[in-house]
């Protein structure tokens, strides 16, 4: 059976100035803030939630189907997505708009300066989620606003279990409109932050949040995860990475640790650690989508940390 994974599809350029930004901010300026950047190392890397969360899925043997919505420069991207043989039936091209996509600049000290076209994507309304066929699980990853309003809705009257994923997407809704996803959703994951911002919108505790769904799974970065779920607290380590590269996409990682053990029908502690496994590979690598393991290095690696053999 098929995970369709709802989410954005998008371009990530990643630029890398060789100096400090607050070399070149002059604080007392700012009203008149003009400055510009010699950039001489650049790359573009494939990203969006549900593309991370598919590559990582279908590492595992999982089966993802991804609903997205792109503009007129897919095509290099569809490309990949055609030799990884990941799914592009529920891919929508929105003629006369631009693949989402990030301009992200860095510098010597870490610091971001990140402008974020969101595109096609906002129109991700337009797909639904009666057009996928065979589907026993889905996700609600960050996206266009109406669109995951309305996946979720179509999720539950669907009778298709799904997890709820706001990420960076949580600020565009109500307190309100966050309860809906809650009572919709049967799987709710988010970072520690988020969790935070979660329950400041809603005004409910984690305890509340987690009464209302079958699962509440907050990462926790090189702390781990903790996982709420049959009236419990589940502790999930980390595994020592080999090396801390790029964090960005690890949290998707996760995800579709948690997809592949939902779907597999596997205790909380195992999936939590499958999870975080997928995480630790690909922090060791540049971009989404870069780290490749089989499943039966995957199942080594499992085993090497944790002790315990699964079967994937």
């Amino acid at each position: 059976m098929n995970t369709l994974i709802c989410g954005s599809l998008a371009y990530d350029t990643i630029m890398v100035f060789k100096d400090k930004f607050k070399n070149h901010i002059l604080p007392e300026q700012l009203h008149i803030l003009n400055v510009a950047f010699l950039v001489p190392e650049m790359r573009r890397e494939y990203g969006g939630c549900a593309g991370n969360i598919a590559y990582n899925l279908q590492l595992l043997g999982g089966y993802p189907q991804i609903m997205a919505t792109v503009g007129d420069d897919f095509a290099p991207y569809s490309t990949r997505l055609e030799k990884l043989g990941l799914s592009q039936n529920h891919i929508r091209t929105v003629p006369g708009n631009f693949t989402g996509q990030a301009f992200i600049t860095t510098d010597l000290d870490d610091n971001q300066i990140t402008a974020f076209h969101p595109g096609a994507m906002s129109m991700s309304h337009l797909n639904h989620i009666t057009d996928a066929k065979d589907v026993s699980l889905g996700i609600v990853s960050p996206d266009g606003r109406d669109g995951m309003l309305n996946h979720a809705q179509e999720f539950a009257e669907a009778g298709i279990p799904f997890v709820f994923d706001p990420g960076q997407g949580m600020p565009m809704f109500s307190g309100s409109e966050l309860l809906d996803f809650i009572d919709q959703a049967n799987y709710i994951t988010v970072n520690d932050y988020e969790a935070k911002l979660l329950q400041d919108k809603t005004g409910k505790t984690l305890a509340d949040i987690a009464q209302r769904v079958t699962a509440l799974i907050i990462t926790l970065g090189s702390d781990g995860s903790l996982i709420y779920a049959d009236n419990r607290q589940i502790a999930i380590p980390t595994p020592k990475p080999k090396a801390i590269v790029d964090p960005t996409g690890c949290g998707d990682a996760y995800r579709a640790g948690l997809l592949y053990g939902i779907t597999s029908g596997w205790d909380w502690e195992t999936t939590g650690r499958l999870g975080s496994l997928m995480g630790s590979l690909k922090i060791a690598s540049r971009g989404g989508q870069n780290h490749r393991y089989s499943q039966g290095e995957i199942a080594d690696l499992y085993k090497q940390h944790f002790g315990l053999a699964i079967n994937l």
